[in-house]
């Protein structure tokens, strides 16, 4: 139980950088004046996430480093929550 509990707090955590992660890649799309639908951000989100890809990709020739935080985090967080769920169940 406090097992599985362990890894359902860890992937809030880790859901919870996703987010971080998520605002400061809209910030950067809207300092680069791509318009942000504040209203419909949980829909839109991937795509604001392949534009900021884009653009970075443009930039430097690589994909920016909150691209790769909020794919990792969002992946992490999915995983660790099965994981826990499974475990709960056990």
């Amino acid at each position: 139980m406090a097992m599985s509990n362990t890894f359902l707090i860890l992937a809030l955590a880790s859901a919870v950088w996703g987010v971080v992660s998520s605002i400061v890649i809209t910030a950067f799309l809207a300092r680069r004046g791509v318009k942000i639908n504040y209203v419909f951000i949980r829909l839109l989100i991937l795509k604001y996430v392949r534009q900021y890809r884009k653009i970075t990709m443009q930039e430097s020739g690589r994909p920016g480093p909150w691209f790769y935080s909020f794919v990792v985090s969002m992946n992490l967080a999915l995983v660790l929550a099965i994981v826990g769920i499974v475990l709960k169940t056990i």
